[in-house]
């Protein structure tokens, strides 16, 4: 998707495959609240308890204040590897899967 601003009524999550991440720590420069490096050199998403997620494809809620960010963060990622999605609906919005303009 070619947009550049977040939609501020939909409620976003995000999830980062591991497998393509290149641990270069633009998503946690971008949005540090919702992306850690952990000592696997490789970035995740955490919750609102701060807690990474480990599991595979396990999505966090994006907070409204940092939409925007996690959406350039996908836009920017050299691996990517950080998928964006409606929470309503599950259709990824932002990332490799998103539908192309």
């Amino acid at each position: 998707m070619t947009a550049t601003t977040a939609p501020q009524e939909e409620q976003l999550e995000v999830w980062i495959d591991q497998g393509l991440c290149t641990g270069d720590g633009i998503c946690v420069q971008y949005a540090p609240d919702v992306f850690e490096l952990d000592v696997d050199g490789l970035a995740y998403v955490k919750g609102d308890d701060g807690e990474l997620r480990h599991t595979p494809r396990t999505a966090v809620l994006v907070p409204l204040v940092a939409a925007q960010d996690v959406i350039d963060s996908a836009n920017e990622c050299p691996g990517d590897c950080i998928h964006v999605r409606r929470q309503h609906d599950g259709v990824e919005v932002y990332g490799p899967e998103a539908p192309t303009a």
